[in-house]
Formats: structure tokens, C-alpha cells, sequence
């Protein structure tokens, strides 16, 4: 009998804290995305600040439900991870050098992001291999 780490299936703990990271941070995104939508004043000033227009916070809106999303889905789970943490280090980016606000959660958020890529890294294999069968 095949073990389940040599059929390439994460380990019953792993497998769990994937599923555990893809709720909480899918979660989390879509709470985020929909402050956003919601046109609550502190988003709007946050934007405001950065000076790219409300636009932009639509468009981080529209990204981060996508992703929010995106994490839920098995199949699709490591390239919605991978927009978070592309968006997240945006906002890194915007904290540290536009608005000079507390950027630690930041960094947590993104560090749970990686881990949540790492973890489901196998998918990643997979997609590059079916792209190089294709030609």
C-alpha cells in the first residue's frame, strides 16, 4: 500500500492547516475587499493618502475578493494565494513609504500567505508540468 506522502497527498496535519490557512486567510480577504467596497471613511482616507485615486481602491477591492475567493477553490487555491501575497506587498510597499502606519500585520499576514503557497506547492509542480506537455 502506497503511502499518502508518496502519492503525493499532504499528511492528515498538513492537509488541515492548508484548509485551516485557506479560510482564515480567503476569509480575511473578502472582509477586507468589502471594507473597501463599503466606502468606509478610513479606506477611503488610506486611498486618499496614497494618492492614486478611489479608483485604485476599487481596483485593490476587486483583487482581494478575487483572491478571497480564488483560495477557497482547490484547483485554483495557490494562484489565489499567489495575487494575496502580490497585494499584500503592495500594501507593505504603500505603509512603509506613503502613509507610515504600523506595517507588522502586514508582514504577518504575507509570512501566512508564503506558507500557505509552500504548502501547496505540489499544485504549482503540476500546473508547470501540464503547461510543458502541452508544448
Amino acid at each position: 500500500m502506497e503511502t499518502a506522502l508518496l502519492a503525493g497527498r499532504p499528511s492528515r496535519p498538513v492537509f488541515y492547516l492548508t484548509w485551516a490557512l485557506r479560510i482564515v486567510l480567503g476569509l480575511a480577504f473578502i472582509l477586507f475587499a468589502l471594507m473597501k467596497l463599503s466606502g468606509r471613511e478610513a479606506m477611503v482616507a488610506e486611498f486618499d493618502a496614497v494618492g492614486l485615486g478611489q479608483w485604485f481602491r476599487y481596483f485593490t477591492a476587486a483583487l482581494e475578493l478575487i483572491a478571497g475567493i480564488a483560495v477557497l477553490i482547490p484547483s485554483v487555491s495557490v494562484f489565489g494565494a499567489i495575487l494575496m501575497l502580490v497585494v499584500d506587498l503592495g500594501a507593505l510597499l504603500a505603509q512603509v513609504t506613503v502613509l507610515h502606519i504600523d506595517w507588522v500585520h502586514t508582514v504577518v499576514i504575507a509570512a501566512l500567505i508564503a506558507l500557505l503557497i509552500f504548502l501547496q506547492r505540489g499544485a504549482l509542480a503540476r500546473f508547470k508540468s501540464r503547461r510543458r506537455q502541452r508544448g
